[in-house]
């Protein structure tokens, strides 16, 4: 019994000093839990410092070409040829704020640029990735995401774009981007002219002729028209065109006694006048900032010159032997005489409307031993000829109606010169002034498509009656 009870304290004994040794073999269900999510939360973060890692590369590389653009700007850097980068922020906005956007798309207007043109820092993911293949997912988006606000903020530099109104565009071509426009132009007017030959016995009564004229003009002109970028300040323009031309006069011949009506009927087609012309952006502008464009265009005379056409006279056009209408038997399609017109324009863009403007000074180039033909082969001299110059100037303002459309509202006005024969007046001649309100809408299909519609409406008697623009842009 004795031994019985011994050996019952011992085997207690022995397993009271076991159970430690027992228990630190083998731990709990708790513990192995805990270290394996702190394996995970090592990995997590991990794969988190990784993808701090890349977004940081990236927004120094973007960084390191904003800062080479900035040197390039201050003389001091490589060539802008050698980047690779998209055209100049300044000079993008111009067709990315308004309705009929540009050649790179359309982007929202109140996205704030920042300092120097710099992206934000790209937002690093609040949550832990996955330790799967899934964890570089979200990388991806936050990429695009930091190129596209880039992209977005350099664009939201360049000035607006409105439906054009006139000749001149106002936004310049990209470098590398080639803008092919087809346009069709058609102008209408109507004149009478009463002119009285004989003398007055009372104020009621006159004894003589009444030569009594109302025109009716038609004018159809298609243009082919390039224009390129030769850097992102600088384009050169090409433009064809392409001239129909008739007059209906219903008149009654002077001098001829008789009371009889007659409808004189002609018309001319061919090429017109060739235009060549360059401009320059002088200005970084910006929202609230006006942006100044200097343009020089140079205008040929490859058209039918009015020298050449017959003119429906038998011996002299002027005199007191003239025989015949004095009207040409077809129509130039040219002006005869070189041209060379320099301008200025600028923009003010005030969100959500532009406000633009123009002024400009063409010269007409004299020419010397001009002769006129009549009819049987004969020709008139008529000397040195030197038409007058002619200033000009137009101002209006572009509403964007929706991301697509937009609406233009303007005023052109120009003052032309008398001519001068020989360099003296010609009798007769008068400083000519020319006004039309225009309205404008232009709608933008697509990246590289657009249409645009200008319609005008002459103030001045000597300013055609109605003018009507179209012109459908390509961009390549």
């Amino acid at each position: 019994m004795g031994k019985h009870v011994a050996r019952l304290g011992a085997a207690g004994l022995a397993a009271m000093l076991l159970a430690p040794v027992v228990h630190a073999q083998q731990p709990p269900a708790a513990d192995q839990e805990r270290s394996s999510e702190l394996a995970t939360l090592k990995a997590e973060l991990a794969a988190q410092r990784a993808l701090v890692d890349k977004l940081m590369r990236e927004l120094q590389a973007q960084q390191s070409k904003i800062e080479r653009i900035e040197e390039k700007r201050d003389g001091t850097g490589p060539a802008l040829a050698d980047l690779a980068l998209p055209p100049r922020a300044d000079e993008l906005l111009l067709s990315e704020q308004r309705g009929t956007g540009g050649q790179n798309g359309t982007v929202p207007t109140n996205v704030p640029a920042p300092a120097n043109n710099r992206p934000p820092p790209t937002p690093v993911p609040a949550q832990p990735a996955p330790r799967t293949a899934a964890t570089q997912a979200p990388a991806q988006p936050q990429q695009n995401t930091a190129q596209n606000t880039a992209t977005r903020n350099e664009r939201d530099q360049r000035p607006p774009e409105v439906a054009p109104l006139f000749e001149a565009p106002g936004v310049l071509t990209p470098r590398g981007k080639v803008i092919f426009e087809p346009s069709l132009q058609f102008g209408y007017s109507s004149s009478n002219r009463v002119a009285l030959v004989g003398y007055t016995v009372i104020p009621a009564l006159l004894i003589g002729l009444v030569d009594v004229r109302e025109i009716k003009r038609n004018t159809f002109t298609g243009a082919l028209t390039a224009r390129t970028g030769l850097n992102n300040r600088m384009e050169v323009e090409v433009k064809l065109p392409y001239v129909y031309r008739s007059d209906a006069t219903v008149s009654r011949e002077i001098f001829t006694g008789t009371a009889a009506e007659r409808v004189f009927d002609t018309s001319g087609k061919g090429i017109g006048d060739v235009e060549i012309a360059g401009r320059y952006q002088l200005n970084d502008g910006g929202p609230d900032k006006p942006y100044y464009i200097g343009g020089l265009r140079y205008k040929s005379r490859t058209g039918r010159d009015p020298f050449e056409v017959v003119t429906d006279c038998q011996t002299r056009c002027v005199g007191e032997n003239v025989t015949g209408t004095g009207l040409p038997l077809s129509l130039p399609t040219g002006s005869g005489f070189h041209s060379l017109q320099g301008s200025l324009t600028w923009l003010f863009p005030s969100d959500p409307a532009v406000f633009f403007g123009n002024i400009s000074y063409l010269h007409n180039f004299k020419r010397s031993n001009v002769e006129r033909l009549v009819r049987n082969g004969i020709r008139e001299p008529l000397g040195e000829l030197e038409p007058g110059s002619i200033i000009g100037f137009n101002f209006g303002m572009g509403l964007a109606l929706n991301d697509k459309a937009s609406l233009s509202l303007g005023y052109d006005h120009n003052t032309v010169a008398r001519l001068r024969q020989n360099g003296r007046p010609v009798p007769g001649a008068v400083r000519t002034q020319l006004g039309t309100l225009l309205l404008g809408y232009s709608y933008r299909f697509n990246e590289k498509r657009s249409l645009s519609v200008a319609v005008g409406a002459g103030v001045t008697r000597d300013t055609p009656d109605v003018s009507l623009t179209v012109r459908m842009p390509f961009t390549f």
